[in-house]
């Protein structure tokens, strides 16, 4: 059976069409209005404390403190830890804080790149926050969470062991936004210790809602010099990683950390004493120490190589956790760079050509539209489908054909809270290049994928929360199917598609027109009851009711019709059908419906076990029928009133 989530897509669909969910509009995180809880305390007089994420050991998680160490624990108020608490103090910067025991460098890492970006840490945090006389212990931060901004409210009780913060501190102990931001991000993923691991790259992407582009550095576009340059004076946010090594956070002679998330902070190029140009990557490590000590670090020599007044504009000899290193040193030594922003236009550095970007909501449903990878002939076909088709670009666009035009991400969606027990699948995704098929209406069928080849697709599956590819493709028409691995894995997805030219996009529905079933002949209604085929005991009430809206449809060919369908699909003869027999039941019974309309109908008609029964079936049947006619009868009955207005007023 397909969880809720079906219906919690549809749910979340119309709240998007009503503006929920936007930068200026977001959705309240599990309900909570910040503005009525300010109102609700301000009137009563009391400090607000949070029950969805309460001051105890639940909001910690497990793994990170010891037992001995849980029990000392007590959740205290900024007041309470300094006489005089602040939001902010002279600023925000990268130098403010410092990381605590949780293993969140990733996120802290992410905090300080998102320190150089005003426009974006405005978003993210509400700077007119403070500890003022409207002070009622309530604040909240807005983070861009799997298609849709969410705003979360948070109490300001933080935890500390002999009155100090165990978590992320900043260094003026006065100011407090780097602690309640980490806490409101914590909340988020359910608890501290699941903010334990992970990449820059979903902080980021949290931060900005935008565009992620991710770079392998073992083998770096030849461009990435320019690339990371056109990041740096645009509104972009960077990251990187150092490799795993044999433990975790051992620092290596060089100074860095093995598998441990930096801040790309600054790129600049100087030049020697010989006039040669060096291009220089600043990175920062966000446990506020610990530098590299190789070639441009603070106390290279090779300062001494360049003019005095770039030494002084970019040196900086304090243990603050700011170095520079050489780009070849930074390909050599760290493993991917992450850089994340809100328009892509930096890619190709060209701002007379703006990229357009589609968003699009799916699901992998096991036994309906999870069809697993291209090692899977037979089902493939039947995963999520979108057609794209990309026009020509405009004039000024056009001298840079030859170069990357498209870039196309697939996220997944978890299905916990609790960040610690999602468990991300192995996806990926497929393009193929339209030709022959260019008149087709619905799902391109399991011979098109064993007659073509894909034009791009990601290189692995990978079990990552987010792959994504830059290509170039020319204009045309292409078919985009993502996919699991595996068959039969349930989760929902976000397919973003970004283009230079102008692109269209259809999310493909199933479709199929009725063949091989010859003329019925009108029997009896009441035969379908005596064939002995109904495994619950007749139909439900509903099915009874789209019978008789059906009456003057000649319901008795309907369901002898529906009968037959029943029986010819049930290939594996059990008398019911499974889902991916219901699939293919839909389709030849000629209806057209997305993939979402047929994981409903399964959540809805199938049994426990996942199978539908001939009862089942016909109501499903007949209440498609129902519904359609009643859409019809409305659709007819506003062009009445439609022509009815006009001719009173023309």
């Amino acid at each position: 059976m397909p969880p809720p989530g079906v219906c919690m897509n549809i749910i979340n669909a119309r709240h998007k069409k009503d503006g929920y969910g936007t930068v200026t509009n977001p959705e309240k995180f599990l309900n909570q209005d910040f503005q009525q809880l300010k109102q609700y305390c301000l009137i009563r007089n009391v400090r607000y404390i949070d029950e969805m994420f309460p001051p105890d050991r639940n909001s910690i998680g497990p793994g990170i403190l010891s037992p001995s160490d849980l029990a000392r624990v007590v959740w205290v108020r900024p007041s309470k830890i300094v006489p005089n608490p602040s939001f902010v103090v002279d600023g925000v910067s990268r130098f403010d804080f410092g990381q605590g025991i949780v293993g969140n460098c990733w996120f802290l890492a992410s905090i300080g790149a998102l320190t150089f970006q005003n426009f974006i840490l405005g978003q993210v945090v509400p700077l007119e926050q403070n500890f003022d006389e409207e002070y009622c212990g309530l604040f909240h931060f807005r983070f861009w969470r799997f298609g849709r901004w969410v705003d979360v409210v948070i109490d300001d009780k933080l935890p500390t062991i002999n009155g100090r913060l165990i978590f992320v501190h900043s260094k003026d102990p006065t100011e407090f936004w780097p602690a309640l931001l980490e806490k409101a991000y914590a909340k988020v993923c359910g608890s501290y210790s699941d903010m334990n691991a992970g990449t820059p790259s979903e902080a980021l992407v949290d931060f900005t809602g935008g565009v992620h582009m991710c770079i392998q550095l073992s083998d770096p576009p030849p461009s990435l010099w320019e690339l990371m340059c056109r990041a740096g004076l645009s509104k972009s946010l960077m990251g990187c990683g150092t490799p795993q090594g044999t433990s975790a956070n051992t620092v290596l002679p060089n100074g860095l950390v093995q598998g441990h998330a930096y801040a790309v902070t600054g790129v600049k190029q100087v030049k020697n004493c010989i006039w040669q140009p060096v291009n220089l990557v600043r990175l920062w490590n966000p446990w506020g120490q610990k530098e590299w000590n190789g070639d441009w670090s603070d106390q290279s020599p090779l300062w001494q190589t360049v003019s005095p007044q770039e030494r002084e504009m970019c040196l900086s000899v304090v243990d603050n956790g700011e170095f520079w290193m050489t780009l070849q040193d930074f390909c050599k030594f760290y493993s991917d760079l992450d850089i994340c922003c809100l328009c892509p236009d930096f890619l190709d550095g060209s701002s007379s050509c703006h990229w357009k970007t589609s968003f699009y909501e799916g699901r992998w449903v096991a036994g309906t539209t999870a069809g697993g990878c291209m090692n899977n002939p037979a089902s493939f076909w039947t995963n999520p489908q979108y057609r794209v088709k990309i026009d020509k670009l405009l004039n000024e666009c056009s001298e840079t054909q030859g170069s990357d035009n498209m870039l196309v991400s697939l996220m997944q969606k978890p299905d916990k809270r609790n960040r610690r027990l999602v468990k991300n699948l192995h996806i990926g995704f497929s393009i193929f290049e339209v030709h022959i098929y260019k008149g087709e209406r619905g799902k391109f069928p399991a011979s098109f994928f064993t007659r073509n080849r894909p034009v791009a697709q990601t290189k692995t599956y990978t079990n990552s929360r987010e792959v994504m590819l830059l290509l170039m493709l020319k204009p045309g028409e292409y078919l985009i199917v993502p996919s699991t691995f595996s068959p039969n894995e349930t989760a929902s997805f976000i397919l973003t598609i970004l283009s230079k030219a102008e692109t269209h996009v259809h999310y493909l529905l199933w479709h199929c027109c009725v063949s091989g079933f010859g003329q019925i002949e009108c029997h009896s209604i009441f035969s379908i009851f005596c064939l002995g085929d109904l495994k619950s005991g007749g139909f439900s009430i509903d099915a009874c009711r789209s019978m008789v809206a059906l009456m003057d449809f000649h319901i008795t060919k309907c369901l002898l019709f529906t009968q037959d369908i029943f029986f010819l699909t049930d290939v594996s003869k059990t008398g019911t059908l499974s889902l991916s027999e219901l699939r293919n039941a839909i389709m030849a019974s000629g209806k057209r419906i997305n993939d979402d309309m047929l994981n409903l109908m399964a959540l809805r008609y199938g049994a426990s076990s996942g199978h539908i029964t001939l009862e089942s079936f016909i109501s499903l049947i007949l209440r498609f029928d129902c519904m359609n006619r009643r859409l019809k009868h409305m659709n007819n009955l506003c062009l009445y009133l439609q022509w009815l207005y006009l001719s009173m007023y023309t």
